[in-house]
């Protein structure tokens, strides 16, 4: 659908200083294809709220939410953080672990204006006090009901250090003395009254709508606006690649906060109508039952899959009902155990989002890519590494995005921009793609990272690629391959392995068996394995291969400390 672009102004009223906006051309492009329209991502909200009011929107063991009482709170919220003096544009700190009240304060924040400052609940002084003070945020919003954790004493703390942090919200527990409180907030106002004033918010379909953050593996991380057009887009567009539907039921335990959650499941979810879980916790017996109990038929469940994987192999959990398992890889060995349809997402925050589609990409492109992008204008270039130049078509290179929902910069942080884009404006990922044609229709495989490789006496070796050859062995749960210190080579590769319930993890000349059977090179055979139960992970719950290599590393070390005269590793060769 063509937008009447000639009646309403195309690009930012009034900009944020620090933030980079796309250019009017781009916009305008996207805007005459209809790849970006005049609504804002509160708009959108609202009004599936009214389309779904009887629906239950939030769903666990702390009860039923429907998305009328959402709409009704967030409304009352928003207002009432105004009249607290608030003003469109604030930032706001979310430091919560996943609940019903982190997604009310998100919509609330939408609706007034206000921008959420994309935090996790783990951080503390040094990522807070930094993004605190770099996102001029305003308002820190904490549990306050954490036994692990005083969050309020610890946004006090912060108050100190960051001027600009004016106002404490406490989201959950009893109302603590000085700081404001979400429950009470709620309950000062009518909801006509909050419906009144917040109709009065002019929101801008080009202006910032949240500030999310990069993934920090180079650094402190870097804040990446998302705004409300494009935001929504991009939620609409996930939902109906995947063909989200106002029965279905999601449950995602990561954080709610990152963009793969926000973006791809929780915010397109309630964009179409249907119901979000929000677990306590992240316990194995947790998990069991949310899955048992509430019936999801969307899953994603990351590194926490080895948590249930015994309730997996004992059968004890019924994928029956499921649509759709979302998993970086392992796709096929995922469809083929659970008998579901399961698929390959890759995506970034700063922008571009593939997915594999069961229902209409060949199954080759469903076992070994991770798909296409999910708007038919994103633009992808895959480029020789360190240069500006096109990689032939099949070869390795670093992929490179351009599109109506991809950022044109980092707040604040104009030497990251230059490193981070091309000359002609497209973000390098800093990832390894190469492009495959398969049934005449152009998917991507993922290769791993740039600096996710082992040098091996000078052969560079990518982990990723390993990962997904050995995650197909059918006594590998998860696998992860980092490099181990050796003094011959510099480095050798070593396997990681949640094994399946009830067998033992491959020896290194089972892996080398079935490595040799796939016709893979001995020199990226894994030298030695190490069983494990969980993987070390990062605040977010994502693995942290440098706390895994970390750890390879310092067992190696004790090692040959006990026996320096005689290697430990199982040599593969």
């Amino acid at each position: 659908m063509r937008h009447p672009v000639a009646l309403k102004p195309i690009g930012v009223r009034a900009p944020m200083p620090g933030v980079v906006y796309p250019p009017e051309a781009a916009l305008r492009h996207y805007v005459e294809a209809g790849a970006l329209g005049f609504d804002t991502l509160a708009d959108g909200l609202r009004a599936s709220f009214a389309r779904n009011a009887a629906r239950i929107a939030l769903d666990g063991p702390g009860g039923a939410i429907s998305y009328a009482r959402l709409d009704a709170d967030s409304e009352r919220l928003g207002a009432a953080l105004l009249r607290q003096g608030l003003a469109p544009l604030d930032r706001v700190v979310f430091q919560m672990n996943n609940a019903y009240e982190l997604v009310i304060l998100w919509v609330a924040c939408l609706k007034a204006g206000l921008i959420p400052l994309c935090t996790l609940a783990a951080h503390r002084e040094h990522e807070i006090g930094y993004l605190a003070r770099h996102g001029e945020a305003v308002l820190h919003a904490v549990q306050g009901n954490d036994p692990k954790f005083d969050g309020i004493a610890f946004a006090r703390a912060m108050q100190d250090k960051v001027p600009s942090l004016r106002w404490i919200l406490q989201t959950q527990g009893e109302p603590a003395p000085g700081v404001l409180h979400l429950r009470t907030l709620i309950e000062s106002i009518d909801e006509e009254d909050a419906r009144r004033e917040l109709s009065a918010v002019e929101l801008d379909p080009f202006q910032v709508a949240v500030f999310q953050l990069s993934g920090g593996t180079t650094g402190a991380p870097k804040i990446i606006p998302r705004f409300h057009n494009e935001y929504l887009a991009m939620m609409q567009g996930v939902a109906r690649f995947n063909g989200y539907r106002p029965d279905d039921t999601v449950f995602i335990p990561l954080p709610m906060v990152h963009n793969l959650n926000m973006g791809c499941f929780f915010g397109p979810f309630l964009l179409s109508g249907g119901r979000v879980l929000v677990a306590p916790d992240l316990q194995p017996d947790t998990l069991v039952e949310m899955i048992r109990r509430f019936t999801p038929n969307w899953l994603v469940l990351g590194p926490l899959a080895a948590r249930i994987e015994s309730a997996i192999a004992t059968g004890e959990l019924d994928f029956s009902h499921v649509r759709g398992i979302v998993a970086p890889n392992g796709a096929q060995r995922l469809r083929e155990r659970l008998k579901t349809p399961a698929l390959h997402i890759f995506g970034m925050t700063e922008g571009v989002i593939m997915f594999t589609n069961p229902h209409e990409d060949p199954l080759p492109a469903q076992n070994v890519t991770v798909g296409r992008p999910i708007s038919p204008l994103d633009r992808v270039r895959i480029l020789k590494p360190g240069t500006e130049q096109d990689a032939a078509p099949g070869e390795d290179g670093e992929p490179a995005f351009q599109g109506p929902y991809t950022i044109h910069g980092y707040y604040r942080a104009e030497e990251r921009n230059r490193e981070a884009f091309t000359s002609d404006g497209f973000y390098r990922s800093g990832d390894l793609m190469r492009s495959v044609t398969i049934e005449g229709r152009t998917y991507y495989e993922f290769r791993g990272r740039l600096k996710d490789v082992v040098d091996r006496g000078g052969e560079k070796i990518n982990c990723e690629e390993i990962e997904w050859l050995l995650v197909r062995h059918p006594s590998v749960a998860a696998v992860a391959v980092v490099g181990m210190p050796d003094p011959i080579y510099g480095e050798r590769l070593c396997a990681c392995v949640i094994p399946v319930a009830g067998r033992t993890a491959p020896s290194v000349t089972e892996f080398g068996t079935f490595l040799h059977e796939q016709g893979v090179a001995k020199f990226k055979w894994p030298e030695r394995v190490e069983a494990m139960t969980e993987f070390p992970s990062t605040q977010s719950g994502k693995l942290s291969k440098p706390l895994l290599k970390q750890w390879v590393a310092e067992r190696l070390q004790g090692e040959r400390a006990a026996a320096p005269r005689q290697s430990t590793d199982e040599k593969a060769r």
